[in-house]
């Protein structure tokens, strides 16, 4: 394959589900084969000292992005780095870790498009965009359930960090190939839905798949399926959508597009019976099927992976 590691870029919002994602993709490779590295760990405050000098985690200015800019190129050449590591449950940071980079690299976080020094390091980049109403659920669900707040205290958090999501985390979703957008299939979302519809924005900075030989005037599989023409952010692009409730028959001819011209895949495509892609554990325990999320996983790594051919023929 490549002679370097081959990096993604995962952006998005807090709780916007980069993490449920990275991990995703980092199956399908092979988790032997993947460095995960957050960007979140290179804050330059803790918790109580961002309190106390009034700044949030998602203003440049609690980052070293500088920091974050060398490692990125130390990575993309193969090279080792002592990472930084925040403790999310105790706001304090523990001893900084030695990485050495695998085959693939998948940098998730905040701020991880925040300079051209940055963004040049990723062959593949990607925004998470879901409904604020659902990142905010989300954020709730997490932040009591893992990271000891009250939902007081998150809900205040998400009001006082909104002018600077505004500001710098929402405008890096210009510098992605494919901005990901799930959300609730209607208005009336519970806590605990988790089988949501996916609308994926596909820029053409990257050579996507011809889904279009497949989706016949805009429409597939009795509608579950959609492929459009629309523009993000002034730029025109290509709108694939699944809906929530896609069955394997509706989305077979994704799957066999994406898995043959990467042979590769082929052992992944949920159709297969393989028993992690597409995969999401409900409240109670129980497995669901994501169609959606299972389309969306194995798109990111058929650029993945094609990076990593390209790359190797360069070289």
């Amino acid at each position: 394959m490549s002679h370097r590691p081959i990096i993604l870029g995962i952006v998005g919002d807090s709780a916007a589900g980069k993490t449920t994602l990275t991990r995703g993709i980092a199956q399908v490779l092979g988790e032997n084969d993947v460095t995960i590295i957050c960007t979140d760990d290179y804050h330059r405050y803790d918790r109580k000292q961002r309190a106390e000098l009034g700044i949030s985690a998602l203003h440049p200015d609690c980052n070293y992005l500088d920091i974050i800019q060398q490692h990125l190129s130390l990575l993309r050449t193969g090279q080792p780095i002592l990472k930084p590591i925040y403790n999310h449950s105790s706001g304090t940071f523990d001893p900084p870790e030695y990485i050495k980079p695998k085959r693939f690299v998948i940098v998730e976080g905040l701020l991880g498009y925040a300079t051209r020094g940055m963004r040049d390091s990723y062959d593949v980049k990607v925004y998470l965009a879901p409904p604020e109403d659902l990142r905010h659920t989300w954020k709730v669900n997490r932040d009591t359930r893992k990271r000891g707040y009250t939902r007081e205290q998150v809900i205040k958090q998400i009001q006082q960090r909104e002018s600077d999501s505004e500001a710098f985390i929402r405008p890096q979703r210009q510098w992605a190939d494919v901005v990901v957008s799930f959300y609730p299939p209607s208005d009336n979302l519970t806590q605990d839905e988790l089988l949501l519809a996916v609308r994926l924005v596909l820029r053409p900075t990257i050579p996507h798949p011809d889904f279009s030989s497949i989706i016949g005037d805009g429409e597939h599989a009795g509608g579950a399926v959609r492929l459009g023409l629309d523009r993000d952010m002034g730029k025109p692009v290509d709108v694939m959508e699944i809906d929530a409730h896609a069955t394997a028959e509706q989305v077979r001819d994704l799957e066999r597009s994406l898995c043959q011209e990467v042979p590769y895949l082929g052992q992944f495509c949920s159709l297969e019976g393989n028993p992690g892609i597409g995969k999401l554990i409900g409240t109670t325990g129980e497995t669901l099927q994501s169609y959606p999320l299972a389309i969306t996983q194995l798109l990111i790594t058929y650029h993945m992976l094609k990076a990593a051919n390209v790359s190797a023929n360069v070289a």
